[in-house]
């Protein structure tokens, strides 16, 4: 037997075996999607949503094993390792099967329609343009921009943002009021009318305010040097400086305190768990816990040091804070929000008890969920728990209404750690591509563009990045529009490349030469 006939017959060894696994790994995952789906029953009243469902169920269910082992042989006989089957999860895995039939001998080749391929990229697309808008040509991923309050007075501005490329427009409710928020559409209505393009506004309730509401300034424990203090600040911390956390502010000379805008938070802490304001600028340590009172101790600042001011946000890395994500201010919103906006965006939405208060308000405001006549919905997931509850989150509210998902990195960040955040903005892309939803890729994009004039590095390659989402956000600042500018040309750019997770392999053009 010549030596080719020996590796020809290996090759349909090793085919034969890895069908083997394989036929049994698709029986574990269509068994495992089917109980998933039952899950899910009654929460789908939207036809249209249920094929994304069900890839999404048979996503969850491939990935509970680990498909690393299968990579490399796979490979070596120029079949798909399955890691770019997010869009066809089944179709995937049956045309790789019927690969390896053919190749071990194994029977007829019977593979998926080639159609069934483009069925979910296609789905995904359309949801894409349904809430950020349509464009003709590239780039792909559509610019969000979160519009200042100057955007009220000044009509120019709004179409200075749309002529230099964003799709979408951002009103957050936390900020102005409707007077200014109706100015704002206003131009924006108008401005996109004279460019010929429909232009989204999505108006994001500002849900539970978790931050610091007041200031009593004291004095860091290290004698800092004094400085003249704003109202509502404290003066400079360092490392080991201590504060305190308390219900009411005292009058008496001692450490700095302040108190917090929403009593979970003091409810929650406990002694030895981690405390951090500003987006973890400032970090500190839980180091007693009694009524009224907690004291903590700074473990991590800037260099220089830095002041605790009332108004910023506040997080308890770790913990599960079961806070209802619609308040009595967002439900004040509500009714001007329905009659303006494209797109909700649901700040701070955690469980399936969230999205239900909210469709409960929406039907008060004769609103139909189900057979949906009003806004799409955005989730904004910045919590630990809001990921962990992300599939179901997604089944409930696509089951209802338009959706899309947006990483709302800044909070995220804080509550699961910076260095969790790179993996974790992947798997999110991935689940919302297996289930078909759009996804915004948000916060501090571009950020020293947009306040400075000039992009850092590895802002440029966080831009890049972001091209795999459906949207990326910009926030406000005195360069935004030249920011959109720059980010359009980078989408662009990475347009030629990519395409999610696949490269498109066209032509090098820079060692032509070569």
């Amino acid at each position: 037997m010549s030596l080719a006939e020996v590796e020809g017959r290996e090759r349909r060894a090793q085919a034969r075996g890895l069908y083997r696994a394989l036929e049994g790994l698709r029986a574990d995952m269509a068994r495992r999607a089917e109980t998933t789906l039952e899950a899910w029953d009654g929460k789908i009243l939207r036809p249209e949503f249920m094929p994304s469902a069900r890839n999404l169920a048979d996503y969850l269910a491939l990935r509970r094993g680990d498909l690393v082992p299968f990579q490399a042989p796979l490979s070596s006989l120029g079949l798909s390792s399955l890691g770019r089957s997010e869009a066809h999860v089944r179709p995937s895995l049956d045309a790789v099967l019927a690969s390896l039939a053919l190749i071990g001998g194994e029977g007829v080749a019977e593979y998926p329609p080639v159609e069934i391929f483009a069925a979910g990229p296609a789905r995904l697309a359309a949801r894409r343009d349904a809430l950020f808008g349509a464009r003709r040509g590239n780039p792909n991923t559509r610019i969000m921009v979160t519009l200042p309050s100057d955007a009220a007075e000044d009509a120019a501005l709004v179409a200075t943002l749309i002529a230099s490329g964003a799709d979408c427009m951002r009103i957050n409710c936390a900020h102005d009021g409707p007077d200014a928020w109706s100015a704002m559409i206003g131009h924006v209505r108008r401005a996109a009318a004279a460019a010929g393009r429909r232009v989204p506004v999505q108006m994001d309730l500002p849900g539970p305010k978790l931050r610091v509401e007041t200031v009593a300034p004291g004095r860091g424990e290290k004698g800092a040097k004094k400085e003249k203090l704003e109202p509502g600040e404290t003066g400079r911390l360092f490392e080991g400086d201590r504060f305190e956390v308390v219900e009411t502010l005292s009058t008496k000379p001692g450490l700095p305190q302040i108190t917090l805008s929403h009593p979970a938070l003091m409810a929650a802490m406990e002694v030895g768990g981690a405390l951090w304001i500003n987006d973890g600028k400032i970090r500190a340590k839980i180091l007693e816990v009694s009524p009224g009172r907690v004291l903590a101790e700074i473990t991590g600042t800037p260099g220089k040091g830095a002041k605790i001011k009332a108004e910023k946000g506040v997080n308890l890395p770790g913990v599960d804070l079961r806070v209802p994500a619609l308040t009595e201010e967002d439900l004040g919103h509500l009714d001007f929000v329905l009659g303006h906006a494209d797109i909700i965006g649901f700040s701070f939405v955690q469980t399936g008890a969230d999205l239900r208060a909210l469709f409960a308000a929406l039907a008060e405001r004769a609103e139909p969920v189900g057979e949906h006549a009003g806004p799409s919905l955005m989730l904004k997931i910045e919590t630990p728990l809001a990921l962990r509850n992300l599939p179901a989150l997604i089944v409930e509210a696509g089951g209802r209404m338009p959706v899309g998902v947006m990483i709302a990195r800044g909070d995220l960040a804080v509550e699961i750690g910076f260095e969790r955040l790179s993996e974790i903005q992947e798997e999110i892309l991935w689940l919302c591509e297996a289930a078909e939803v759009p996804v915004v890729w948000a916060t501090q994009v571009l950020e020293s563009m947009v306040k400075d004039g000039q992009a850092s590095r590895a802002e440029m390659t966080d831009a890049a990045m972001s091209q795999r989402a459906e949207c990326v956000m910009l926030n406000k600042g005195p360069h935004l529009d030249d920011a959109v500018l720059f980010l359009r040309d980078v989408l662009v750019r990475m347009d030629r490349h990519t395409n999610k997770k696949s490269p498109r392999l066209g032509a090098l053009g820079l060692w032509h030469d070569l």
